[in-house]
Order: C-alpha cells, then structure tokens, then sequence
C-alpha cells in the first residue's frame, strides 16, 4: 500500500530539488505565470508553464517572451513543442537563458493544430525522429530536460516505454506519462497501471498524469502505476489551487490562500483577473481572463442569470467587470462549494 505521505516528500529531477511530489500540469493558455504563482503559493511541488511553440520562440514572435518569462519562483520549468530540431535547440537556449532551471519536451498534446504539425503527441508516431528532438535540446542547453507524454498514438502502439527508455539514454531527468492515447484525447478514464509498463523501463523518475482531482486519486495513481510523483491538469479550471491542497492534505496541513468563504472567494478571484491585466495589458488581458473567469463562475455561482454571466464575460470595462464579478460570487456561492473545491 502506497504511504500518501510519500506526495508530501521532496523529490530531485537532474538535481533541481522539488519540495513535494504534486505537480501543476502545464496547459495551453492557462498556466501563464499569474497562474502558477497562485499554484506555487497554495503548496504545488512543481508549476510549468504552458506550451510554448519553439518555432514562434526562436523566431522571436511578439508576446512569446512572457510565456518563457521568471516568474521569481525557485524552480523555473519552461515546457517546448515543436518538430524541428533546429527550433527546439535555439528556443532550449532562449529559456535557459531567461532562467529556466528545467526544460520540458511536450510529446503529449493530442490538440489537432499540434499533431498536425506533426508535433506534440504525433512525434510518438516517429521515435527515431523524436529522439532527434530530445538530443538537440539535451545538447543545447546544460539545464534538466523532461518529456512528457502519452500512452501511445493509439491502442495499436503503445509505445511510451520505449520512448521513456530511449528518452532516458539520451539523457532525460524525468519523464511524464498521461494514462491515456492520443487518439482518446480526454475521453474514458486514464489508465493508471499502463504507467506501470513506463516506471518499469526506466530509472528515472516517472511522473503520473490523469483524472487526478482528490488526495484520494493521487494516491490510487501511484499505488497502480508505481510512479514518482503525480502531475494534476484540468482540475484546476476555477480552482489553482487543487494541486496544493492535494500536498498540503497528504503533509496533514491545509494548502495556504485558499478562499475560507464567499467574500474572500470574491476577493481572491478579482485579485487574479487584476494580476492578468497586470500581465497581459488590459486589451489582451481581458480576453485571456475570460475562461477563467467563467470557470470561476461554473464553480461557484452556477445559478448565476445568464444576462449577468454575459455581462461578466463580454464587457470591455474592468472596473464593471469586477463589480459584477462580485455581485455574481457574493450572493451566488456559499462556502461549502468552495470547501469541496480545496
């Protein structure tokens, strides 16, 4: 039987010490660094940033720097996709040399703008020329570099074993593996002892990732994959703080800043939109803040009216925004849903 107080221990990757073993996962346009901050301070062992195209990086498109930016955290982990050797190298050195203290390699993402390039999970397809990836970056940088990845492209090829274990020769600290295939993208339910078959090939750490919500599933995961660490994604829409309170409840403390009631709910979810308009400048941050403002919405005050719910999402007045905001979290949550949440 899995020890839960193993989620709560610290764990090295490449020698970048961690302070526990849950993990922020990164995602597509939500894991900008307002949100990993809040992550970080609700107790995450590891935040990443979300997926940066090392095309667009490397050619030095406008808006890609803060995707790569420090956040001022202690450890620093910039996640890359791509298809092109030569990319993936040159934007390895533009996030070393903005402080990333970790390098991911996304090899997961079943998105079909991604695998259509022939990227993300559609290099499981080709691990002759996926290792060509993880080589040019292993070679550019002097950082850890990580992989994340799937089961497989589908059932047919199930391969993340092998890729792990070349991934691993070539020099790769730690390796992440969502339990299901490209071609299920998010549909059925993870399967948690394939894991196992990666956990077996390789020395490395092996990180764990999906369908984990609650303290309970984090310690079924590692129990039936035998992994490392566990890496939480998509339970985080309207609640960054999920992955601490899954740390904090495996070390018997409760995970810090979470909202104890409805008005500091309201106060909590103004202070994130106010950061990414901080972050983003108001035009771009309006639009960015919005599903996760609906999220927060969904969570909390799902009897919100729809007239209200609209006005919130499509106004262009941040002040208004934020009233309505709080008129919408004030009287349509209570604290029991932000309790179930945490």
């Amino acid at each position: 039987m899995t020890d839960p107080n193993k989620l709560a221990l610290p764990l090295a990757v490449g020698g970048v010490a961690l302070r526990n073993r849950v993990f922020l996962a990164p995602m597509s346009g939500i894991t900008d660094e307002p949100f990993r901050k809040r992550a970080y301070a609700h107790g995450a062992g590891l935040v990443v940033s979300e997926m940066v195209a090392s095309g667009e990086l490397a050619r030095g498109r406008e808006g890609f720097d803060l995707r790569i930016r420090h956040s001022g955290l202690p450890v620093h982990m910039v996640q890359l996709a791509g298809r092109e050797a030569t990319h993936m190298a040159e934007a390895a050195r533009i996030a070393a040399g903005e402080g990333a203290d970790i390098i991911d390699i996304n090899m997961g993402c079943p998105a079909k703008k991604v695998t259509g390039g022939y990227a993300g999970s559609a290099l499981m397809r080709d691990l002759d020329h996926a290792l060509t990836l993880i080589e040019a970056v292993i070679g550019a940088v002097k950082v850890p570099v990580t992989v994340k990845m799937r089961l497989g492209w589908d059932e047919d090829a199930l391969n993340a074993p092998m890729l792990a274990r070349r991934a691993e020769q070539a020099g790769v600290s730690m390796v992440t593996v969502h339990g299901r295939t490209r071609c299920q993208f998010y549909q059925g339910k993870a399967d948690w002892r394939a894991i196992a078959r990666v956990k077996e090939a390789v020395s490395i750490p092996v990180v764990a990732n999906g369908d984990v919500a609650t303290p309970t599933d984090a310690i079924a995961i590692l129990e039936q994959s035998g992994a490392d660490a566990v890496m939480v994604g998509r339970v985080h829409y309207g609640a960054p703080w999920a992955a601490g309170a899954i740390a904090t409840f495996a070390a018997g403390i409760e995970a810090a800043g979470v909202p104890k009631d409805t008005a500091e709910l309201a106060d909590y979810v103004v202070a994130h939109y106010e950061d990414m308009l901080a972050h983003y400048g108001v035009e771009s941050g309006l639009r960015q803040a919005r599903k996760h403002l609906g999220w927060y919405l969904d969570r909390y005050a799902a009897a919100t009216s729809r007239d209200l719910r609209k006005d919130v999402l499509t106004s262009f007045e941040p002040g208004r925004v934020t009233a309505l905001l709080r008129e919408a979290l004030l009287h349509g949550s209570d604290a029991e849903d932000i309790r179930s949440a945490a």
